[in-house]
């Protein structure tokens, strides 16, 4: 519920602190007093668009801050999802500032939050009933959105909508497949050539990088034979010339004819440097006989580095993503030949897929006829209590085309008096029940919502006497499991409230000043019977107002 508010320079309203209780709280005040800026203000801190007009003149910034609490279990695994969670006491703190230059700061319990967050979290803690609900339930469109509150039908919606959805995408795939054939032939050209281009190029993963070194090695090829020739030839000598590995098996052949430990040692010396000086004749022979150095060629590595740079451009900047995309086309290129064949699919797929929304939409239409039995007899329940005694109210439901709602056509059909036939709600309704239906619908949806506070502003449009009476009287039967805030003009129905607010609008110093706060029994008593006549409070009007007050009780 809603415990306090707090109000900074919002229009008229300097600085305010409203601390409402449970049950059924009121708030009446002098027209221009300042009721709707109170309703403003708590629009704004739930996440509402505000308008910079709302800041009081002369002021940069302003503030509204709301404290909530007894806050029910779903509630708090919702304000889980964003890392919110009650203080010691339970309660949760929502702030927010409004700035001339647009620079607003939402906070809950300190942290910083965007609207779209505090929409999402508010939804949980307030309904509010006001000009915008009257406009939903004048406008048909919106009439199945009450009547699946009352039917409590999410895993029907949510197995039609599932099912809707998968149609409409077969449906998509369908029309892609089903292109004009011109098209169809010119991307199966392209998509042939693009393919033969690649699978004759024959790519592979890591040539480039390959062809780059060898064309290091081609651009220097007869400077490296030329070396390894000179080295061979040192090594193992010529027809005029012994080489190093003659030379040095000859000095091996000497220091062995030396006795002592000393030439001994330095004779394995000598053969550990003949073995060395072999291997590396070894590797130099090597290379001059394999002939890779002999037929390397620059020019076709080039030309084949060529091509690669080339077919880049066009599909890719890597080996890999060429070959992804040689595979993606030949993959295009089997879905168009097929395409016929996989028409055919689709089209079992999209019968099958129809067949099984129509099972569901029945299935969520049935559970909306059922639901609208219930809430015609309750909606005309509260109706008849609300002094509208030969209301006949009805749920009209009618087959239309499938969208992702259902089938579902719904609309609500009135009839206020004796003798009238059934018409829509929009054409016949007066102020005084439009505000009354309305009202029995909230009552008749207070026990399907977990929400634990509800606002009205302007129930009381178009009613007055006996109906203003029955329509306190429902507000606080509704006010018994909710905490209900309610803006009014009627003694009627602030007779009934449990908490009465009062806003008087004051001028100072050439400014205008608004304060609330919260009235005894005797000054509830004075509010009244002012609200009563509007004139001087006489002995005969305090009577009035006080049995009007204890009737009330």
């Amino acid at each position: 519920m809603l415990k306090y508010l707090h109000i900074e320079n919002i229009a008229v309203i300097e600085q305010t602190d409203i601390e409402f209780k449970s049950g059924f709280n009121v708030l009446t005040g002098e027209t221009g007093a300042g009721k709707s800026i109170v309703i403003d203000s708590i629009n704004a801190v739930l996440g509402e668009r505000t308008s910079k007009d709302l800041i009081r003149a002369g002021c940069a910034e302003a503030s509204v801050s709301a404290l909530f609490g007894e806050l029910n279990d779903k509630t708090v695994s919702k304000l889980k999802e964003f890392d919110i969670y009650p203080d010691e006491d339970g309660n949760i703190l929502v702030s927010r500032r409004l700035s001339l230059n647009g620079k607003g700061l939402i906070k809950i319990n300190g942290a910083p939050f965007t609207a779209s967050v505090l929409k999402d979290v508010s939804s949980y803690l307030i309904n509010i009933h006001g000009q915008h609900d009257n406009q939903r339930l004048l406008n048909a469109e919106h009439h199945f959105e009450f009547l699946d509150a009352i039917a409590e039908n999410d895993k029907e919606k949510n197995d039609y909508y599932s099912e809707f959805k998968n149609l409409n995408a077969i449906r998509r795939s369908l029309q892609e497949l089903e292109t004009d054939e011109d098209a169809k032939e010119r991307k199966i050209d392209l998509l042939k050539y693009q393919i033969n281009e690649l699978k004759s190029a024959d790519i592979k993963i890591g040539e480039i990088e390959s062809l780059k070194k060898k064309l290091e090695i081609a651009e220097n090829a007869e400077n490296t034979l030329k070396a390894l020739n000179n080295a061979n030839s040192l090594l193992y000598g010529d027809e005029n010339t012994d080489g190093i590995t003659t030379l040095l098996k000859a000095v091996s052949k000497q220091l062995s004819l030396l006795k002592g430990s000393s030439f001994e040692e330095n004779y394995n010396k000598i053969n550990n440097i003949i073995s060395d000086t072999e291997d590396v004749a070894d590797f130099v022979a090597s290379c001059l006989s394999n002939g890779e150095l002999q037929n390397i060629n620059a020019d076709s590595i080039n030309e084949r580095l060529d091509l690669l740079y080339k077919l880049m451009i066009k599909y890719g900047n890597t080996e890999e993503d060429m070959l992804s995309f040689l595979e993606n086309a030949e993959k295009e290129l089997d879905e168009i030949t097929f395409s016929d064949r996989k028409i055919a699919e689709l089209s079992a797929m999209l019968e099958e897929s129809k067949e099984k929304l129509i099972l569901l939409a029945d299935k969520l239409s049935k559970t909306r006829k059922n639901a609208a039995i219930r809430f015609e007899n309750q909606v005309t329940d509260v109706l008849k209590e609300l002094n509208m005694p030969s209301v006949n109210f009805k749920v009209d439901i009618k087959d239309g085309r499938y969208t992702k709602q259902g089938r579902d056509i719904v609309e609500f059909l009135i009839s206020a008096n004796v003798g009238e036939t059934l018409k829509p709600l929009a054409k016949i309704a007066s102020g005084g029940e439009l505000s009354r239906t309305m009202l029995a619908i909230k009552s008749a949806l207070s026990d399907k919502d977990s929400i634990p506070t509800m606002i009205f502003d302007e129930i009381d449009t178009g009613i007055s006497g006996f109906a203003a009476d029955k329509v306190g009287t429902q507000l606080k039967r509704v006010s018994d499991n909710k905490q209900v805030i309610c803006v009014t003009h009627l003694a009627q129905i602030a007779a009934r409230s449990d908490n009465h607010l009062l806003i008087e609008k004051s001028s100072k110093d050439g400014r205008t000043y608004t304060a609330v706060k919260s009235l005894s029994f005797e000054e509830k008593i004075n509010e009244i019977a002012r609200i009563m006549s509007g004139t001087e409070i006489t002995e005969n009007l305090y009577n009035s107002a006080k049995e009007l007050l204890d009737r009330s009780l």
